[in-house]
């Protein structure tokens, strides 16, 4: 099953170095092992843009967006058996924060993905 791990944070600014080198670390291991399948960080909300359909209409809005309380840092695809090998690289992923960033805090919300030809059996057995 393929898991997406979607990191937030009210953290303002990068990463700190200690951190972006254990994470490198740890995505080159995973990536060995076969259980990464892509990862990345995501650039500033400022740079971005908003997308936005109401009613029967579509809008684009450039950043920065309206302020809010946490922004999506980055995002991890990963392959394992099950929920739990899931959550157990999620919890040594966010311990690595811990650890190479203190006061750092966020959220790693790991979430199954429906990929074709296996969401009708992910989604019949939740």
């Amino acid at each position: 099953m393929r898991y997406m791990y979607i990191v937030r944070s009210s953290h303002q600014g990068p990463p700190s170095e200690a951190l972006m080198e254990a994470m490198d670390k740890q995505a080159k291991e995973e990536i060995q092992s076969g259980r990464m399948i892509d990862q990345g960080g995501l650039l500033p909300v400022a740079m971005g843009a908003e997308i936005v359909l109401k009613g029967d209409k579509i809008s684009v809005v450039d950043g920065p967006f309206v302020e809010s309380k946490e922004v999506i840092g980055g995002f991890a695809i990963f392959e394992f058996p099950g929920k739990e090998e899931a959550i157990a690289s999620a919890q040594q992923f966010m311990e690595m924060h811990r650890q190479h960033m203190p006061g750092w805090e966020g959220v790693c919300e790991m979430r199954p993905m429906a990929v074709h030809g296996v969401e009708d059996e992910a989604c019949a057995s939740s």
